[in-house]
C-alpha cells in the first residue's frame, strides 16, 4: 500500500529499524553485529525469531546470560500478542536497566496470509506503543524470499531501513495510524456452513455454551475448548454491554481447528486495545489482552457503525 510519508525522527527514545538481508551469511552478519555492539554496552538483548532462524541465530551468538531467545512463530503466532506478551515482557524482566536491544522478525515466508494485515499493523503500533521506551529494535525481512508489497509495507512501518550495512532513513515511512487504519480491512465472508446465533446479555450463557460443543466437536482438546470458550465470552460481552443490539456469532471449522466471529454495533476506536498491559492497579483492560493470550490469531474490523472480531483456535 502507498501511505502519506512523514520524516522519521532521529531523536525517539526508540529505535526502530528494519533489516532487509539476502541469504544467511548477510542474516548472521547483521545481527550479530547488532547484538555485539549492545551487549558491549551491557545492553540485555531479545531475539524473536522463527524456527530455524532461531536455530542459525543460538549458534551465531552463543549462550550469553544477557541474551534471551524466543520462538517467534510460537510466542508470536497472534501478532497481537507480541507487544505485550514478547516485547513488554521483556522490558518487564529488566527493570531499571535502561535500554534494552531487539531482534524480532514477524513476518517471514510462509507467514499466512491471514495473519499478514495484523502483522503490518502489529509493526506500525510498535511506534507509538514503545515511541517512549529506551529500546533499539531490529526487525529482520528477507528480501530474497518476500514480494515487494511486503518489503514496501516494512518501508512504511520503520523510520530507518539497513542494507548491507547502510542505515538511511526511510522516504516510505508512513504515519503509524494511518499505516493500522488502511489495515483495518473487511474479512472475507464467513462460509456457508458456519453456525450462526444472535444473542443479547440474557443469552450469554447458551452463547458460551454452544461454542464450547463446536469446538469439541472440531476436536479442540479440553484445554483449548475452554480458552475459546472465556475467548469468545469476552468478546461477545463487551459486544451486547456496550450496546442496545443484538450481537451476532458465527462459527466454523478451517483447516487449523476453528473460527468464532463476534459483531457488534459497539464500536473499538483504540487502536491499542489489547496490546498495552494495564498498571497492577487498574481493574480495566485485561479483556482483549487476555484474548490476545489465548487465541492463535486475532482479528479485527472496525466501521463507523460496529466492530467484528475473528478468533482463530488451532487443534
Amino acid at each position: 500500500m502507498t501511505f502519506e510519508s512523514v520524516a522519521p525522527s532521529g531523536h525517539s527514545a526508540l529505535r526502530h529499524d528494519a533489516l532487509f538481508y539476502r541469504g544467511d551469511e548477510d542474516y548472521v552478519t547483521a545481527i550479530r553485529s547488532f547484538v555485539e555492539t549492545g551487549l558491549a554496552v551491557g545492553e540485555p538483548v531479545l531475539i524473536a525469531v522463527p524456527g530455524t532462524r532461531l536455530d542459525l541465530l543460538r549458534s551465531a551468538l552463543g549462550t550469553s546470560t544477557e541474551l534471551r531467545f524466543v520462538d517467534m512463530a510460537r510466542d508470536g503466532r497472534n501478532p497481537a500478542w507480541i507487544i505485550p506478551g514478547v516485547l513488554y515482557a521483556f522490558f518487564n524482566e529488566h527493570p531499571g536497566r535502561g535500554r534494552v536491544r531487539m531482534v524480532g522478525e514477524p513476518i517471514w515466508p510462509g507467514r499466512s496470509a491471514t495473519a499478514y494485515p495484523r502483522c503490518v499493523q502489529h509493526e506500525a503500533l510498535i511506534n507509538i506503543a514503545l515511541s517512549d521506551r529506551p529500546a533499539s529494535i531490529l526487525c529482520a525481512y528477507d528480501t530474497a524470499a518476500l514480494d515487494l508489497d511486503a518489503i514496501a509495507d516494512a518501508a512504511s512501518t520503520h523510520p530507518f531501513l539497513i542494507r548491507g550495512g547502510d542505515r538511511q532513513a526511510s522516504a516510505g515511512y508512513g504515519r503509524p495510524e494511518h499505516v493500522v487504519d488502511a489495515f483495518n480491512l473487511p474479512f472475507p465472508e464467513p462460509p456457508s456452513s458456519a453456525s450462526t446465533l444472535y444473542f443479547e446479555a440474557p443469552g450469554l450463557a447458551g452463547m458460551r455454551a454452544l461454542v464450547a460443543a463446536l469446538a469439541r466437536e472440531a476436536g479442540l482438546p479440553p484445554d483449548r475448548v475452554d480458552d475459546v470458550r472465556v475467548a469468545v465470552n469476552e468478546i461477545a460481552t463487551n459486544a451486547v454491554v456496550h450496546s442496545d443490539q443484538p450481537a451476532v456469532l458465527r462459527v466454523w471449522r478451517d483447516a487449523e481447528g476453528l473460527v468464532c466471529e463476534v459483531a457488534g454495533s459497539s464500536v473499538l476506536t483504540d487502536r491499542l486495545a489489547g496490546r498495552i498491559p494495564p498498571s497492577p492497579a487498574s481493574d480495566r483492560g485485561r479483556g482483549l489482552l487476555l484474548v490476545n493470550y489465548l487465541c492463535d490469531l486475532v482479528q479485527v474490523h472496525t466501521d463507523e457503525k460496529s466492530t467484528t472480531v475473528r478468533l482463530h483456535m488451532h487443534r
